[in-house]
C-alpha cells in the first residue's frame, strides 16, 4: 500500500469512497506516498508473512488487494529463497487468511515475466508459462495457488500479469527500480542511463493511474474464479526509444553506456488485452507520450524540491 502501484491503488479507492486497511513492512515503500489521505485509511507497519497479524487485518473486510512482494528479477536470481519465503509463502498466508476469516474476495498481483521468452507476440493469458527467474517461478506459483484457492474454498479471486508499471513515485535508488525512474534521475544528475543489451528489446509499458484503475474494476466485478489478465497498455517499446523520450523530454542528451545483457531478462513483451477488455472492461487512458511527460515533470519538480532543502540545510550551517 506504500509502494508506487498500492499507494496509487489506495489513492483511487479513497476517490471511490472505499475505507481501507494497509499492512506494509516499509521495506520499498514510504508512507510519503499516501500523505493526505490518513484520515482514509488504518495503517499497520508489519510483515504479509505475520500469520497472526495477517487473519487479525482480514477480518470483516470485502476484499484483499496482494501486492507486497520481491519484485526484482536479478535479486530473485541471486537470492531464490527469500523469493519463495516472500512471494509464494507469504501468499498462500494470505489466501489462507481470506479463507479463515470469510474475505470473499482477493485481487492479486501476478506478472508478465511468467511468459519468458516465448517469441510469440502478442502475448495471451493461454500461452504456456516459461518463466525465466525464481521471480517469475514465484509469481506463476501465486497464480496456480488463487486458482486453487477459488476452486477448494469458493473464494472469488482475480491475477493482473502487470506488464512493465511505471508513473510517480517510484524509486530510482531502489534495487527494484525499473528503467524509467533510474533513466530520468540518471540524465537530471548529468550522469549516463545505463542500457543493458543492445536497447532494442522491447516492453509493454503501462502507466501507474491505469493500474489503479484495473484494480478497482476487479474490486467491483463479479464471479471472478481465479480468473488471469494481462494488464498492459497493448503496445510495445524498445528500451532505445524510452532513453530518446526521456531524453526529449528532459531537454537533456547525454549518450547511454550499452552493458551486458542482465540474466533472466526476457527480450520482447507486448500484452494481448482482449481478455481485460472483455471481462472488466478494462482498457488503458493513457499513451505512452502523456504518460511518460508527466512522470517526466513529477521527476524534475521532486529533484527541484531536493535540491532546494539541500541548499537550505548547507545554509543554515
Amino acid at each position: 500500500g506504500a509502494g508506487v502501484i498500492g499507494s496509487h491503488i489506495v489513492q483511487r479507492l479513497v476517490k471511490e469512497g472505499v475505507r481501507i486497511t494497509i499492512l506494509d513492512n516499509l521495506s520499498t515503500g514510504t508512507v510519503i506516498n499516501f500523505a493526505g489521505l490518513e484520515k482514509d485509511l488504518y495503517f499497520v507497519i508489519g510483515d504479509v508473512r505475520d500469520t497472526a497479524l495477517v487473519d487479525k487485518l482480514a477480518r470483516g473486510q470485502d476484499c484483499i488487494i496482494h501486492h507486497a512482494a520481491l519484485v526484482s528479477v536479478p535479486l530473485s536470481v541471486k537470492d531464490p529463497l527469500t523469493t519463495h519465503d516472500i512471494n509464494i509463502a507469504a501468499t498462500l498466508n494470505v489466501l489462507n487468511a481470506a479463507r479463515k476469516t470469510g474475505v470473499p474476495k482477493v485481487i492479486y498481483a501476478a506478472s508478465s515475466a511468467v511468459y519468458g521468452n516465448n517469441s510469440v507476440l502478442p502475448k495471451r493469458e493461454d500461452f504456456y508459462p516459461e518463466p525465466l527467474s525464481p521471480y517469475a517461478v514465484s509469481k506463476y506459483a501465486g497464480e496456480l495457488y488463487i486458482r486453487l484457492f477459488s476452486q477448494l474454498y469458493g473464494i472469488q479471486t482475480v491475477g493482473f500479469r502487470y506488464f512493465n508499471v511505471f508513473g510517480p513515485r517510484q524509486n530510482p535508488a531502489s534495487p527494484y527500480a525499473a528503467v524509467i525512474p533510474k533513466f530520468i534521475t540518471r540524465m537530471l544528475a548529468g550522469e549516463q542511463p545505463v542500457i543493458y543489451g543492445d536497447g532494442e528489446q522491447t516492453r509493454d509499458f503501462i502507466y501507474v493511474e491505469d493500474v489503479a484503475r484495473a484494480n478497482f474494476l476487479a474490486l467491483c466485478a463479479e464471479n471472478l474464479r481465479g480468473d488471469i489478465f494481462n494488464i498492459a497498455s497493448g503496445h510495445s517499446t524498445s528500451i532505445n526509444k524510452i532513453y530518446t523520450l526521456i531524453s526529449e523530454l528532459l531537454g537533456v542528451h547525454i549518450a547511454p553506456r550499452y552493458a551486458e545483457a542482465r540474466l533472466g531478462d526476457v527480450r520482447d513483451s507486448l500484452a494481448d488485452m482482449h481478455l481485460a477488455r472483455e471481462a472488466l472492461n478494462f482498457t488503458p487512458q493513457y499513451d505512452l507520450p502523456a504518460a511518460l511527460d508527466t512522470t517526466v515533470r513529477w521527476y524534475v519538480k521532486t529533484n527541484r524540491e531536493r535540491n532546494r532543502l539541500n541548499q537550505e540545510m548547507v545554509e543554515a550551517q
